[in-house]
């Protein structure tokens, strides 16, 4: 066998062949029955040093970049990706399939096959209940085909994103997993309670009465799966909100038979489409939260810009642990999350609903100190949780830090130039969250799932509720006259402490507090929109 490129970060090595690790794994030996089965892989390839350097400074200054010069300038060479689709077909790959700018191979085969070619031994791993075939150690390449390759993803398939929604149940019980659990909540609205209106939400955050609704803008949501049109209309009935069905477009990116709606989806989809009535809502189903299921999605998103070029806001309510994330994992979705940013796509993305603790359930708050990938992205803007409690009139009683709203200082990502202003810790780690909103399922929203109406909160519902202020935001600059916005952050960074935001000083998520400015619990604090409005449009 010639010289291999081994992807050493790619997974995390199974150390026992047999029963219970120290990760509380349970592993045993495949057996001939297994190795019959297929799994679906992604070969990520690397943007050249120099590119990617020059795009993150682009980002960095609010720059936006043309699609035709992130499918040519800042992309990986079609040399690079069809040698390795070549050689993937001769070893008996199937479904090869590859993005438009050549940094993403996707491909199918037997488990036996892919133990062969990549050169990994795959025993059988029990998680949570949920057994996987998996690898127990690093894979690798030919070097003659791997030159470009940076990660393999989807070897470990138990290894994946996790949800940000959480549920209340009877006796103020928190549902943090999904399930089909049809717990009532209160069925007749009492104005200024929960579960929150879209009208209250607006109100609280003055975006109400505002001339923008999100017309001729299309907002984006990453999901494994849809939510029930019925569900939707019920929901835009209960709101008086004149929004039709077809203003929803389903994409199923992988075309099989995606998963049964658990709420997550639906209080995406309702809440987006809720904040800017006159918005596009396009719904990109992976299929399961597998990371390489999730990357088809992405790159998916990132190729329909092409035809969809009013797409500049996504909302992504998943995450997982920085330290649970394997590194060819983030720096892989990293790439994407830098292209979108760079063609002016705001990605919104959850921090998680664990405090500062998270463990590898995104649910628990007893894991180690650290922040959620991909809320720690610094292509993305991070959205932290409060809890909004309304007084009479729809007025701000109070709000507070949320106490299992992630937050913190990433362990992978160096403080981004644009991430400094009044309250930033001194330090070389980039900050989590960005941004915040409330979230506190005590204080929940609305939803009607499977036809029963559900209270529900997570920063799953801060993410979305953002990407529909992002909507507005880009409608009132296209009626000024201007083009739509360029990555958020450098913007909002330097409006700390001005009419455009509230200041959120109260409330802890375990390791930090809340307080003046900024800090690690809410981020710059919950928008105005209105102020902000006015000023990215000025």
């Amino acid at each position: 066998m010639g010289e291999r490129k081994v992807f050493y970060d790619s997974i995390e090595e199974i150390d026992e062949l047999q029963g219970h690790t120290q990760t509380g794994l349970k592993v045993q030996a495949a057996k001939p029955e297994h190795l019959t089965d297929r799994m679906s892989l992604h070969f990520s390839l690397a943007i050249p040093d120099k590119a990617r350097e020059e795009l993150e400074s682009l980002v960095a200054s609010g720059k936006v970049v043309s699609i035709d010069d992130l499918n040519s300038k800042y992309a990986v060479s079609e040399d690079e990706s069809r040698k390795l689709m070549h050689w993937l077909k001769t070893q008996g790959f199937e479904n090869i399939t590859e993005s438009k700018n050549h940094t993403s191979v996707f491909a199918r085969a037997t488990i036996d096959r892919i133990q062969n070619c990549l050169d990994v031994k795959m025993v059988r791993v029990t998680r949570d209940g949920i057994t996987y075939t998996a690898a127990k150690n690093a894979p690798s390449l030919p070097s003659e085909i791997a030159s470009s390759v940076h990660a393999i993803i989807g070897l470990q398939p138990f290894r994946h994103a996790h949800k940000h929604f959480r549920r209340v149940m009877p006796n103020n019980r928190i549902d943090g997993s999904p399930g089909d659990r049809q717990d009532v909540a209160p069925s007749t609205n009492v104005a200024n309670r929960p579960p929150y209106l879209v009208s209250e939400i607006l109100t609280a955050y003055s975006a109400i009465g505002l001339s923008m609704t999100g017309k001729g803008q299309e907002i984006a949501i990453l999901i494994d799966t849809f939510p029930r049109d019925a569900d939707l209309k019920e929901f835009w009935h209960k709101n008086g909100l004149a929004i039709k069905a077809s203003q929803i477009t389903k994409i199923n990116v992988n075309g099989g038979s995606p998963p049964p709606p658990e709420g997550e989806e639906t209080l995406d989809a309702s809440w987006t489409s809720g904040i800017a009535p006159g918005a596009a809502i396009r719904i990109y189903a992976s299929g399961s939260l597998q990371f390489s299921e999730l990357n088809r999605a992405l790159d998916q998103i990132l190729t329909d810009l092409a035809v969809h070029p009013s797409m500049r806001q996504l909302s992504v309510s998943l995450g997982l642990g920085e330290l649970f994330t394997p590194r060819g994992t983030v720096r892989t979705q990293h790439q994407v999350f830098l292209q979108l940013a760079a063609a002016g796509v705001n990605v919104f993305v959850s921090s998680g609903d664990a405090g500062s603790n998270p463990d590898d359930s995104g649910h628990g708050s007893n894991g180690p100190l650290q922040v959620e990938y991909a809320a720690s992205d610094p292509c993305v803007v991070g959205v932290g949780g409060t809890s909004l409690v309304l007084g009479t009139g729809g007025s701000v009683r109070e709000e507070t830090g949320w106490p299992d709203g992630g937050g913190g200082k990433s362990k992978l990502f160096k403080r981004p130039s644009w991430q400094k202003g009044p309250g930033i810790p001194q330090g070389a780690n980039r900050l989590v969250p960005d941004v915040s909103l409330t979230a506190d399922p005590n204080e929940g929203a609305l939803v009607i799932l499977n036809g029963v109406t559900q209270q529900i909160g997570g920063t799953s519902w801060s993410a979305p509720v953002w990407a529909g202020f992002c909507a507005l935001i880009n409608e009132a600059r296209s009626n000024a006259g201007k083009p739509p916005l360029p990555f958020l952050n450098p913007l909002i960074y330097p409006l700390i402490g001005t009419p455009c935001f509230r200041d959120i000083v109260a409330g802890s998520n375990g390791a930090y507090d809340a307080g003046p400015s900024y800090d690690l619990v809410s981020g710059i604090g919950v928008p105005n929109v209105k102020e902000l409005i006015r000023a990215l449009t000025h």
